[in-house]
């Protein structure tokens, strides 16, 4: 028996394996001298307010003031955040973190004042400032959104004391990040030969593929029996996160969280309606994909530790992350070179912190601001998923690239409700790119699988987390306590009811909202569902060659938030108040769950 496998220190990982954070700040004496500087901003951009309603060159003044603060605080945030996520146990990276959350509260309470003083303004005033200065029109749709929120945006007083609590608003996110990424000490499990392997977050997910039963049982057993011990604390941290939801939606007057979190970007919850319903109306093709996994799998009990083994056996696709750079780059050139060229900057230019080492954090993602690089998080495995992971990312990435690049600031930056479409359009592309390229049955019936799978985890599953989050919100507000049993116990039932019979609900699963870091972003998962579903038409699009279907693609993804995201999504080719993208995107899926039904039986 072989040593236990230990995840390399930070120190330890290759140069090239890492991003590198040097273009945003070359030291940490620079990231400190840009602190100190908006410190030093916060008493003069606080004082435009005295004159902001007084002519079109004040209000310009107080609105380019505000968001050059913004701007400036948004370069300090992301590099903290960047440099505390590659090691969560490097307490100066921690303590950096720390720093730019302390200060994202004093610059929120130092400008909190900018959207009241621009309620003040009557149409009148405002329509005469915009046709006497031509600078402020650059600003129009800025400005609109923020009336549009005319009876939700409190007074400067009331605006500033919620600002400046952000931070403490913020606490069970963090307390939920540190305790799980930084100090849970998972045990060590074994591998597919035979080695013992230390769990962690990534490499469960691996062991969870196996195809030996008892690979998949004791990772999964393993993972929950510590999750279980802190599970109390963790629906303290959850509850603790909702009621900070509700309260500030109270506070601005919204009818509930739902509504406060989507009203921002002028989403209506019928949208959020719309999505819950139709994926439980087609719950059959979910159910019937379950009982096709049990029969292929020939178990007499299927467990919720078996939904992630491929059903074709052995995957006989593996990839080195050089080998993944290639396939990504064959897979997204139907975009066209101009897309496809930053991709490789991205590559050669090590905006990627590629693999998993002690303290990292967990997952992956894309993250930057307007004047830095779109980096990436992952926590590389050499599989499938992983190059999913990769595409899906980068998809984020070139979205952030082509907005920063087309937009100004004011509009540089897009709604999550949006960001997910551009990440699983590329998932799409790349599942297209292997249906049109592989002929061999075998692999093609893994991509199938692969591709079934990730509709599961992705529409069926989140919409899951959408009702879960829902459920918690209406609980808490109407006064009910959101214990560790009463969430487990919800939890339970509605997984039961999404997998149906043919799914043993195993009493581990029942805590599975304890590990779920989404349920701390305050109405996010939906749109995972929603953003998949209206990638599934943009791919199919794309790859029919339909016309302008690119140039359309381009130009959502360059639209940042100069319009709003139904708008953006309509003009791409998707309407998104309707149900025909759903309908469509479960008609994809029945199509290739039949022609995998097909495979498996030859």
């Amino acid at each position: 028996m072989g040593a236990t496998k230990q995840l390399p220190t930070r120190a330890a990982v290759p140069v090239q394996l890492t991003w590198d954070l040097t273009p945003i700040y070359a030291t940490t004496a620079a990231y400190e001298a840009d602190v100190n500087k908006i410190k030093a901003s916060l008493a003069s951009v606080a004082a435009l307010k005295t004159a902001f309603t007084d002519s079109a060159t004040t209000v310009l003044a107080g609105v380019q003031g505000v968001l050059d603060l913004t701007r400036r605080l948004e370069k300090v945030a992301v590099y903290a955040s960047l440099k505390s996520d590659q090691d969560t146990g490097n307490s100066a990276n921690q303590a950096l973190d720390d720093q730019a959350g302390s200060l994202t509260a004093k610059v929120s309470a130092a400008t909190a004042w900018l959207e009241p003083a621009i309620l003040q303004l009557t149409s009148a005033q405002l329509d005469q400032f915009l046709d006497e200065n031509v600078e402020l029109r650059d600003y129009r749709h800025f400005l609109d959104t923020i009336r549009l929120q005319k009876g939700h945006v409190l007074s400067e007083g009331e605006e500033a004391l919620l600002a400046g609590a952000s931070d403490i608003f913020d606490a069970s996110a963090k307390t939920f990040g540190v305790l799980t990424n930084a100090d849970f000490d998972f045990p060590t499990v074994h591998d597919d030969q035979g080695e013992p392997v230390k769990l962690s977050q990534g490499v469960y997910s691996v062991l969870l593929a196996s195809v030996k039963p008892a690979v998949r049982r004791e990772a999964f057993s393993a993972l929950y029996q510590v999750y279980s011990q802190f599970r109390r604390t963790l629906a303290s941290t959850l509850a603790s996160q909702v009621k900070a939801d509700n309260f500030d939606a109270q506070a601005h007057h919204y009818a509930d969280a739902r509504t406060a979190a989507m009203a921002t970007d002028q989403i209506p919850t019928t949208v959020y309606d719309t999505l819950v319903n139709s994926v439980n109306d087609h719950l059959d093709l979910l159910h019937r994909y379950v009982a096709l996994r049990k029969s292929i799998l020939k178990v007499d009990a299927l467990h919720m530790y078996d939904m992630y083994t491929p059903l074709t056996g052995k995957p006989e696709l593996t990839y080195t992350y050089e080998q993944a750079q290639a396939t990504a780059l064959k897979a997204l050139k139907v975009l066209g070179p101009d897309y496809v060229k930053h991709v490789k900057t991205a590559f050669a230019s090590r905006w990627i912190d590629v693999v998993e080492n002690q303290g990292k954090r967990s997952g992956a993602y894309s993250s930057g601001m307007y004047d830095t690089a779109p980096y990436i998080l992952l926590n590389w495995q050499d599989n499938i998923d992983n190059l999913y992971t990769l595409v899906h990312e980068m998809g984020h990435s070139m979205h952030s690239y082509q907005t920063t690049h087309h937009q100004p600031y004011q509009y540089g930056d897009y709604s999550i409700f949006v960001a997910e479409i551009a990440s699983t359009t590329n998932e799409n592309l790349l599942t297209d790119y292997f249906l049109a390229t592989e002929t061999d049955p075998k692999i093609r019936a893994y991509v199938l699988n692969y591709y079934l799978d990730g509709f599961k985890g992705t529409v069926y599953r989140q919409t899951q987390f959408a009702e879960f989050e829902q459920w918690l919100h209406t609980q808490a507000a109407a006064g009910e306590s959101l214990t560790a049993d009463r969430l487990s116990e919800h939890y339970l039932a509605l997984n039961k009811h999404y997998y149906g019979d043919n799914v043993v609900s195993d009493p581990q699963i029942a805590d599975e909202w304890a590990r779920i870091p989404h349920f701390y972003y305050d109405y996010y998962v939906y749109q995972y569902a929603t953003g998949f579903a209206a990638a599934s038409t943009l791919a199919e699009h794309i790859t029919t060659k339909q016309p302008d279907a690119v140039k359309k693609y381009l130009s959502y993804l360059q639209a940042g938030s100069s319009e709003f995201p139904i708008e953006v999504m309509r003009n791409a080719g998707v309407d998104m108040t309707k149900t025909a993208y759903l309908d469509a995107a479960f008609k994809v899926f029945e199509q290739r769950l039949t022609e995998f039904e097909s495979l498996i039986k030859k």
